[in-house]
This record gives C-alpha cells, structure tokens and sequence, in this order.
C-alpha cells in the first residue's frame, strides 16, 4: 500500500508539473520585443559610427597643427609627439566594433536578396570609406577577415598589407558604385542622402578619387586610371551633395560634445594655423575661430567677451606643456593662454555640428592635382583650384549661418591670393590642410601623401618622433591577438608613431 501510495504521489508530481509548464514559452515571450532588424537600419547605425572620434582631435588633427592642447595626461598625443595607446585605439575600436560589424552583417544579410541589392551596393561602399580610414591612420589592419567573428568565427583576423587592401578597396568601390540602380528598389531609410542613388554614386566615386590620388607616389599609372574612372563615373561637386552626417541634440557630434565638455578651454587653434590664414586674410579665420578677450581661466571664456576679428586671434605655439603655453602667452601679452584662439564651439564645434566625410571642395582641389599631372585632360588646374577653395568657404556657411562668408569676400581672397601655377601642388594641397579642417583622418592623410603644408616638425623636448606617420595598435590587439600583430609588424616595421604606412613616401 506505501509503494501504490508513493506511486501515485510521483504521479500527481509530474501532472502538476506538466501543469505548471503548460504555455509555459507563450507567457515568457516578449510579444513587443524586436526579433529582427531591417538591415537599412544597420547600416544608418554603421554611417554615424564613421564619425571621428575625439582620438581624431587628439592625434590627427593635431599631427596637422590646427587644433592641440597644452595640457598632459588623457590628452597627451600630438601635442607632444607622444603615444598614448587610450586615444590611438579610439579609432580602431569605434570603427570596427560600430562600422565594420554592422556593415558586414548588412552584407551577409542581403548578399542573395536582388530586391536588397542597392542597399548592399551602399553598404559596400560605407565599409570601404572606413577600412580606408582604418588603414590609412594605423597601416596593415585585419581587412579581409575583419569583422568576421560572428559570420565565421573568425575572432583573432589576420592583417593585410596596406598594398593588399588598397587594391581590393578600388576593386570594392569601382563594382559597387557601377552597380547601383536608380531603376531598381530604393533604400529611402538611408541617412546620408535618403535613398538618392544619383548621389550615393557620387559620393563612392568620390571615395575612388581620393584612393586613387593615395597612389600618387607608390603607383602613378595605376593612380592615372583610378583617378580618371573617378572622373569619369561623377563625384560629389556641390555642397548639396556633401558626404556628411548630421548631428541633432540626441546624436551630438563627438569631438563637438568634447569640446563642450570637460575640455572646452583646453583646446586651441595652433599658431601655424592661424598664421597661415591670417597672414593670406583668409575670411575662414573669422568664420572658424573665436577669442575671449582677456580670460584668465575657463569660467571667464563668455560670449560677453568673445570676438571673431582675425586680427585679434593668436595661435598657441607648437611644442608646449601648460607651463610652456603659460610662458607663450606672456609673451604675446596676453592675459593668460585662455586667450589663445580656438575653434568655436558655438558655431564650427558645437554639439550639433556636421560630421564631414567628403566634401566638393576636396574633390576639386584632388582634380586640380590630377590635372596638374595630366591624369585628367578636362578643366584646368587653376578652375578647380579656385572652386574648390570657394567651395570650403561657402561649406562654412552650412555649418552655422553665424560662420558665412559672403560672396564679395571670396571674391576679394581669390584676387588678393590667387592661383600660382610655378606652385600648383604646394597651393593645392596647402588649400586641402585648410578645407579638411576637422576631418582629422583625412588631412593627416593628405598631409603625409603630398608633404604638404610644409609644417615645423614640433619642437617639444619630450617628444618621441619628429613628426608622427601613423598611430599605433590596440593594447588589446596585442595582448589577444597578438601573433597575427607581430607578423604584422615584421612585415610593416615597428609599432611605433615613426613608422610610415605603405604609400606614404
């Protein structure tokens, strides 16, 4: 009777569990919750990931001298020609943790789907911009297999030479820009310019010209062809077709919210900068830079006290700590070095700033030099080189209507600065320094591509290199994956900000 009794008792155990289950999986389901994603929003979350991280203000756009700080410690980079692995990594891992996975997963996503094609096409050409800045900043990256963890598992990539991943980048960019079709399904979601495939063409051949001038040095012919298909297919030629991701009070943009933060006295327009354009009456000064007239700290940097004249603006000189840019300043009469000029962070910097990828007016001034060397026979070299300059100032001007140069002032620079063909390439790339301000990756690009402007190497006596080539890799590359690193290096040269990537010579 005990033994039926506890039969029973299991019995009854198991139909009360069996109970207790029963649509068990339909109340613990979030019938709300998304279980997939359209991968035209992956790829919107992918474009804004491109924008340049403040790594970019530390190290490129300082390696250039138009925006450093005189301050150590978390902001140690290029105002010392120093490495500091928290900022060099900022980059790398912003742009393949929220660019490359997302546009590799679009791609696997779509890759068999023809009513998709135009939005892998898109995509494609979003990967290529910003395994081109990946490369062109750090040199051999994982190109091939980077961004396949999830796909293959591939979680410790191997790196390509810079050589290997520029012919693929063309490859990439030429197929996918020809294959987009206006006649085909539009992907209207897109952030960057709404589904308008005329300008999605424009923008990846624009990315094809600036590839091809990469070769200037290492491969001119190929350069040549490049180039000429670039031209050819049509790149961005109004600002209204602009490369640009816009920022609102939700998505701010991160150098703007940088330097409307905790460093918004701590960073400065450098003297070279401010000369140059100063000692040319370039009216972008104005538009770019602001001063507050005697400010001794911080707190006292006020719209009461602010001015936009050029003639009032003074650089902070390269190569100086605080105690350094404190002895600067006292020597310029100055109130303190919070009088130094700096980027505007009410106008040019703000929050809500753009996020410029490529622009018109980089456009014209790389056709100018590829007429100079006879790579395109349309056009002149002088035509493009003035457009391109009008071009970057009247692009200010869509930044904050504060910041507008009128057309009369262009006009009058033009004349009182104008195109010199003994010195076509020296102009020419000193007018790209100028038009890629804040687009940090890219006039460190260019600079070391053209050598020009011919900048001072910076004097600081702690300094680890003359002048800084490329950053370095991740702690964490090294430490993880770090056999693949170290055939990296062998084959590249040191890790260190010495080090020039492939086409740089």
């Amino acid at each position: 009777m005990k033994k039926i009794n506890k039969y029973l008792l299991i019995i009854l155990v198991v139909l009360y569990s069996s109970a207790c289950d029963s649509n068990f999986d339909e109340l613990n389901t979030n019938k709300v919750s998304a279980t997939a994603i359209d991968p035209a929003f992956q790829l919107n979350a992918a474009i804004v990931g491109c924008a340049y991280p403040n790594g970019s203000l530390v190290y490129d756009i300082g390696i250039v001298q138009q925006i450093v700080t005189p301050n150590s410690g978390l902001v140690s980079g290029a105002n010392y020609n120093q490495d500091n692995r928290t900022l060099t990594q900022e980059l790398w891992q912003g742009y393949y943790r929220n660019v490359i996975k997302n546009t590799s997963d679009v791609i696997i996503q779509v890759q068999d789907d023809p009513a998709r094609a135009n939005l892998k096409n898109m995509t494609r050409i979003i990967q290529a911009f910003a395994f081109m800045v990946l490369t062109d900043d750090y040199g051999s990256i994982p190109y091939f297999q980077g961004g396949k963890g999830y796909s293959e598992q591939i979680y410790l990539p191997a790196y390509d030479s810079q050589e290997a991943i520029y012919d693929d980048l063309i490859n990439e960019l030429t197929e996918a820009t020809a294959a987009l079709d206006p006649s085909g399904p539009l992907e209207a979601a897109d952030i960057l310019y709404g589904g308008d495939l005329d300008k999605w063409k424009n923008f990846g051949y624009s990315l094809l010209l600036r590839a091809g001038m990469r070769l200037s040095e290492v491969n001119p012919t190929k350069a040549a062809q490049v180039v000429q298909t670039a031209v050819q297919g049509g790149v961005i030629l109004t600002n209204d077709e602009n490369a640009r991701i816009n920022h609102d009070a939700n998505y701010t943009n991160p150098i703007g919210n940088f330097l409307n933060a905790t460093e918004a006295s701590n960073f400065y327009l450098t003297k070279p900068f401010v000369d140059y354009l100063r000692s040319n009456n370039d009216p972008r000064l104005s538009a770019i830079a602001v001063t507050y007239v005697g400010a001794k700290s911080g707190p006292e940097q006020t719209v009461a006290n602010q001015t936009y004249d050029a003639s009032v603006h003074q650089g902070l000189p390269m190569g100086n700590d605080n105690a350094g840019a404190v002895s600067a300043a006292s020597a310029l009469g100055l109130a303190s070095f919070y009088e130094f000029a700096q980027a505007d962070r009410r106008r040019v910097t703000k929050n809500t700033a753009p996020n410029f990828l490529v622009t018109a007016s980089q456009n014209y001034l790389l056709m100018a030099e590829a007429r100079e060397r006879g790579w395109i026979s349309s056009g002149t070299v002088e035509e493009y080189y003035n457009t391109g300059v009008r071009a970057h100032m009247e692009q200010l001007g869509t930044v904050d209507e504060a910041s507008t140069i009128s057309t009369s002032e262009i006009n009058q620079y033009l004349q009182q600065n104008p195109f010199d063909q003994s010195m076509a390439l020296e102009q020419i790339n000193t007018q790209y320094w100028v038009s890629s301000f804040l687009n940090g990756p890219e006039a460190f690009a260019n600079f070391r591509r053209s050598g020009y402007p011919e900048l001072t190497p910076n004097p600081y006596p702690g300094k680890e290199v003359e002048f800084i080539n490329r950053l370095t890799y991740p702690n964490s590359e090294i430490s993880v994956n770090s056999v693949n690193v170290q055939a990296a290096i062998s084959a590249q040269g040191a890790d260190n900000l010495a080090t020039k990537v492939w086409w740089d010579k």
